[in-house]
């Protein structure tokens, strides 16, 4: 395991429950490509491990829950390998975390963006705060596009439309709204009522039949028609390859607005 992954995820597990801590708060705890392999490896853990019951994900500090994969990672991009890889890996960790054996509870304060937003999507439960906001901002920032994994996953959660919404429009939905999309499972005041509340669900939900939970898991799964990775490669090249994307990184690290170009 990578030294430096399992301390910017903390793992620790009380009374059958597992908690994950996105632990790099000076950069809103975004994700390097260690985390996210990471992130597998306790997912695989949950599988393997009988005395875990459920896994809780949350981001250290009040700022963010995850605000995203760190920038820093795409400045290496320099050909379609490394934009189909990028995505790959991402298809391949979320796949592991959302076929997990055992109940996932998002805990959500602050900013929950792009790849944090993905993980979230992939949780059986999200509670946030009042704080919390929502969103994948990829048309004002880096112009890269969603896999098709994601796309099947948040399509499942709020429909066509509200993902075309929360796209074209690159917002960060608030709690109110977040919950009354499905964003959100439910809205508590602050952080210390986010740890209060999630601890009660999640030792709730340990104390019950656990084969019932893994089979409506799986059987919810079943019901869920998913493109391939191949079937979206064409639009992953288009965004990654693109001038764009390169533009949109460039503006992001700078801190200025990007110039697109659509090309």
């Amino acid at each position: 395991m990578d030294s430096a992954a399992s301390q910017d995820m903390l793992f620790d597990v009380k009374d059958g429950i597992g908690w994950v801590t996105f632990n790099r708060p000076q950069a809103r705890n975004a994700f390097t490509f260690a985390m996210y392999e990471r992130l597998a490896e306790i997912a695989k853990q949950a599988n393997e491990d009988k005395a875990l019951k459920v896994l809780v994900f949350q981001g250290a500090g009040d700022k963010a829950f995850a605000s995203g994969t760190d920038i820093n990672q795409f400045r290496a991009f320099k050909g379609p390998e490394d934009a189909l890889e990028y995505e790959g890996r991402i298809d391949r960790v979320l796949g592991v975390l959302e076929t997990c054996r055992v109940p996932t509870i998002a805990a959500i304060n602050g900013a929950c963006t792009g790849g944090g937003a993905g993980i979230a999507a992939c949780c059986d439960l999200r509670i946030g705060t009042k704080t919390a906001r929502i969103g994948f901002p990829i048309a004002r920032t880096l112009g890269n596009c969603l896999s098709m994994s994601n796309l099947s996953r948040l399509t499942a959660l709020v429909g066509p439309a509200r993902v075309k919404d929360l796209i074209f429009t690159a917002r960060l939905v608030e709690a109110p709204e977040a919950a009354a999309l499905g964003l959100l499972t439910e809205v508590v005041e602050d952080g210390a009522a986010l740890q209060t509340r999630t601890a009660e669900v999640a030792k709730l939900i340990a104390g019950h039949a656990p084969l019932t939970m893994n089979a409506i898991k799986q059987g919810l799964a079943r019901l869920q028609h998913r493109l391939t990775r191949e079937e979206g490669q064409d639009l992953i090249l288009m965004c990654y390859l693109s001038q764009d994307f390169r533009e949109g990184m460039d503006a992001f690290l700078n801190k200025r607005p990007p110039q697109w170009k659509g090309e």
